[in-house]
């Protein structure tokens, strides 16, 4: 938890409910300990997509295909999503909710490991959402910026690691000192990247929007 807890659920308090598909999936997945974006970030994204009205859209990392239902709700008619998921028990899921949701003309699922399917994209995006293996977005950067329109938006979720990434590698249990580096490097590269205008908010559990420069 990177913000103070009470803050948390006084906002999440005032929440109104997603679609019935929604809920279901939220529910179905919290029951099976897959993590999906939290209610706080749930609703920026929401409200990002209404601004930004992003047609085409990739995220990186489906898991049930929660989040890329719920952008497809918020997203222009007409607007595409292109997800994609290594995880094949997920992916057979995900491809179920896409089918309950009647989203399967929206979205399409690429299977397989982000670090070969991304050189293989040749489309421009207008937003891009990073939610997948958090010792990888550093790997994924350039071709995530390759791929991303001048103008768009990259969304990456959970960069504060329920804020071990402030502390020191030695404060951080040893199993995790390669995806707390890892982190640091790629939230100093968006930082300091010429392509990259880039805010880090601590909402949920950190999450860095980045303006690719024109």
């Amino acid at each position: 938890m990177v913000v103070d807890e009470r803050i948390v659920t006084f906002i999440n308090s005032m929440e109104t409910e997603n679609s019935e598909i929604l809920e279901k999936i939220e529910k179905e997945a919290l029951g099976a300990n897959v993590p999906i974006i939290r209610k706080e970030m749930q609703s920026f994204l929401k409200v990002l997509l209404m601004i930004l009205k992003p047609m085409n859209v990739l995220e990186v990392g489906t898991a049930v295909g929660f989040s890329a239902v719920l952008m497809s709700e918020y997203m222009p008619a007409g607007g595409r999503i292109t997800t994609i998921e290594n995880y094949e028990k997920r992916i057979l899921i995900a491809r179920e909710n896409f089918r309950r949701a009647g989203k399967e003309s929206v979205i399409t699922l690429l299977s397989g490991d982000a670090m070969e399917i991304l050189p293989t994209l040749k489309e421009e995006y207008d937003f891009i959402f990073m939610d997948a293996a958090k010792g990888q977005y550093i790997h994924f950067l350039p071709q995530v910026q390759r791929l991303l329109k001048c103008g768009g938006v990259l969304l990456s979720d959970n960069v504060m690691q329920d804020g071990t990434v402030i502390e020191s590698r030695f404060a951080v249990e040893r199993r995790d000192r390669t995806i707390h580096a890892r982190m640091r490097e790629y939230l100093y590269e968006l930082k300091h990247s010429d392509c990259f205008q880039t805010s880090i908010l601590p909402l949920g559990d950190g999450v860095a929007v980045s303006v690719k420069k024109g």
